[in-house]
């Protein structure tokens, strides 16, 4: 399965996987525009639509497509999504024919309520939920809540690619590097991370191995992020840890 980025409006990426029939499956299409230019550029056929969450950066550019191809929509249990759609939920499998694709949904709330990703295929489609060296806003959920769904999706295998949302990279590395600054895995990424983008490329995927080593969030309980709680005064157990990581993350301006 290859598995392409696709820049789009601000900062998004609608992810495109596809097979080397010409068989494809696009995840949170937030604008139609870059998925059919895709689609035409490299001779791909729609097969099926997936979303993680309600937001209209992530599902804007559905009913376009819909219009032009008649494929299935997969997504979470919510009204706010009102396009019409086969609903999962946690525990699900989305098996699809063409390409033949099986992903697991895991239930993943804290950005939202009712956010959910996907997994399989050696990927991780996570929306909103994780960035690399970061994670997404609680705009719903509690600390607790996006807490356990990040230990979720960091028990997946360490070679699993991590394909987020937004291109964020650079500024969380930013943010990383101030819980962590001895940490070498942190500074090696954050090096690549500005190659990359030097030469406008996209620092995603990125493996899941790679984000349990930089990952503030994904490392509440590691040595330097227990070392810089104590130093802030933060009391109390790894939940209070994560809550305190994203409050002091609301306000970075690095």
């Amino acid at each position: 399965m290859h598995v392409v980025p696709l820049p789009a409006l601000a900062d998004n990426y609608i992810w495109l996987l596809h097979d080397d029939d010409g068989q494809a499956i696009v995840v949170d299409p937030g604008d139609a525009t870059p998925v059919e230019k895709a689609l035409r550029e490299r001779g791909l056929l729609l097969r099926a639509i997936l979303l993680t969450h309600h937001h209209h950066d992530h599902i804007g550019g559905v009913e376009s497509l819909l219009r032009h191809h008649a494929v299935p929509v997969y997504a979470p249990h919510d009204e706010r999504i009102e396009i019409a759609a086969q609903r999962v939920a946690d525990g699900d499998v989305v098996t699809i024919a063409l390409p033949r694709a099986r992903f697991s949904v895991i239930a993943v709330p804290g950005h939202t309520t009712t956010h959910i990703a996907y997994s399989g295929e050696g990927v991780l489609l996570c929306g909103d939920t994780l960035f690399s060296m970061g994670c997404g806003r609680l705009f719903e959920g509690t600390p607790a809540q996006m807490l356990a769904s990040l230990d979720r999706l960091a028990s997946l295998p360490g070679n699993t690619l991590v394909c987020c949302a937004h291109e964020y990279t650079a500024a969380n590395g930013r943010f990383a590097h101030t819980i962590e600054p001895d940490n070498a895995a942190l500074v090696a990424r954050q090096h690549e991370v500005a190659s990359l983008r030097a030469h406008d490329q996209p620092s995603l995927p990125v493996t899941m191995a790679t984000e349990q080593a930089t990952n503030p969030f994904l490392r509440t309980d590691s040595d330097g992020v227990i070392a810089w709680s104590h130093r802030h005064g933060i009391q109390g157990d790894r939940v209070a840890r994560f809550a305190a990581l994203r409050a002091n993350k609301d306000v970075f301006r690095g």
